[in-house]
């Protein structure tokens, strides 16, 4: 006959305690004042973006469906969110791919208003990468589930899911189904809408399958006391590489911690003054809003050829700066910057070189300094916050670009461009800014501004 287990007195007080603890812990959470993100009836409160697929209501769900010949589409909040804690369940065709939109935006002048920002992957296929976080219509995938086994069990096939989605600062955290997927520390983006993807399909793909969302209900308050830890390593950006850049090609041109790599344009070392590395940031420091009057530009110790270039900037107000390349550092030894094609970094709305130029507005951020006005419709961000510069240069062919949409392009060597050289301020550098190869500079002109995630693709 099997002996009963005994209990003694402090055993049994232990376990009523335990008991206690885990029933105030419930009722804690139970008691967080959660809205509700859908009514259960009506679609009030969200409107659609981007494509034509449908959505509807069904036993109290978003039902989205599929249509041919549209791009991606999307449900979104009309209410904006910066910090929150959001969960939701979902039921998806295993045909599908699709996601959740959060702290994304549309705006007109990026790609006519293209949907862009946060997406919390649903993936059921084979890959199984649901919970993971991809940067929609900007950077690609920030934190896949390539190593995280568990996570990628975690979906259920042909079942209702369970999300949940911390954004607390520049973290954010997600669970599926109660399972750590994802933990992503990245400040690109601090607010924007919620919303609910429906994927767009070929024409091999079956049209009319569904997604549906449920019981959507968000935190605003307290996110402190209601924040979930996470046992999972974070996916940190800043000054890394993400795994896409990695994959592609992409190498940091600046380690984030160090001069490594640079030196002074017209020194043999990095300049002793008038730049400091602070939390991740190389930073020229202000010193009057002169030309190479205090540390001076800085250049790679390397030269480069046909590349693509990336960097984030941020300035302060009435600041002046640039990003040179095919620089030539042995032209001009005197006073003022080094010689090369210039992205201008100006801020337009304060700084005088905005109104000068030999080409109109041609000094203007994100221009080629003296030759080439940037598309004026361009998107800036505001003064402290960071934007993103990007130049591509591929047998002769250049680019600038800023904030991931297009805002001039030219041919270098070419006719036209030896007339804009000729009407300019470096008339008298004989073939200006026609080398095979140069440094890439970052301008010291004596106002402070912030440069980091500096990255080089040689193609």
């Amino acid at each position: 006959m099997k002996k009963r287990k005994r209990y003694t007195a402090r055993t049994v007080l232990t376990l009523l305690a335990l008991v206690t603890l885990a029933g105030c812990d419930q009722a804690s959470k139970d008691s967080a004042p959660w809205v509700s993100l859908f009514d259960g009836k009506t679609l009030n409160g969200w409107t659609t973006k981007g494509g034509e697929a449908k959505y509807a209501i069904t036993d109290g769900a978003i039902v989205g469906t599929t249509v041919y010949r549209t791009p991606n589409t999307f449900l979104t909040s009309n209410e904006l969110y910066g910090d929150f804690i959001l969960e939701l369940e979902y039921l998806v065709d295993s045909t599908m791919n699709s996601g959740i939109q959060v702290r994304s935006n549309s705006i007109p002048n990026y790609h006519d208003g293209r949907v862009h920002g946060y997406q919390i992957e649903i993936d059921p296929s084979q890959r199984a990468w649901s919970a993971g976080i991809y940067d929609e219509a900007r950077r690609g995938w920030l934190n896949p589930l390539t190593e995280n086994k568990a996570a990628q069990g975690a979906f259920k096939q042909n079942a209702w899911n369970h999300y949940r989605i911390e954004a607390i600062g520049d973290t954010l955290k997600t669970w599926i189904n109660g399972v750590p997927a994802a933990y992503l520390i990245d400040d690109a983006t601090a607010t924007g809408f919620i919303g609910l993807q429906v994927h767009s399909i070929s024409e091999d793909q079956k049209e009319g399958t569904e997604i549906k969302w449920r019981k959507l209900r968000i935190l605003t308050q307290d996110l402190e006391k209601y924040s979930t830890p996470s046992p999972l390593e974070p996916v940190v950006t800043k000054n890394r590489l993400t795994q896409h850049e990695a994959k592609d090609g992409w190498e940091l041109l600046w380690d984030g911690n160090t001069t490594h790599g640079w030196r002074g344009a017209k020194l043999e070392h990095f300049p002793e003054k008038g730049w400091v590395i602070e939390n991740g940031e190389l930073i020229v420091l202000s010193s009057g809003g002169g030309e190479a009057e205090a540390g001076g530009d800085i250049v790679t110790e390397k030269k480069y050829d046909n590349f693509e270039v990336k960097l984030e900037f941020k300035i302060t107000e009435g600041a002046n700066s640039g990003i040179k390349y095919y620089v030539n550092t042995d032209l001009n030894k005197g006073e003022g910057s080094s010689i090369g094609l210039e992205f201008q970094i100006l801020d337009d709305a304060r700084h005088p070189d905005a109104k000068k130029g030999n080409h109109e507005g041609s000094r203007t951020l994100g221009s080629l300094y003296d030759l080439i006005q940037a598309d004026t419709n361009k998107l800036v961000h505001p003064i402290g916050d960071w934007n993103t510069a990007h130049i591509i240069s591929k047998n002769n062919h250049v680019e600038h670009w800023l904030n991931g949409v297009k805002v001039l392009e030219y041919e270098r060597k070419s006719e036209a461009y030896r007339q804009l050289v000729s009407e300019s301020k470096y008339v008298k550098w004989p073939k200006f800014g026609e080398a095979d190869s140069g440094n890439i500079l970052l301008q010291d002109h004596g106002d402070r501004v912030a440069f980091r995630n500096i990255k080089i693709k040689q193609l």
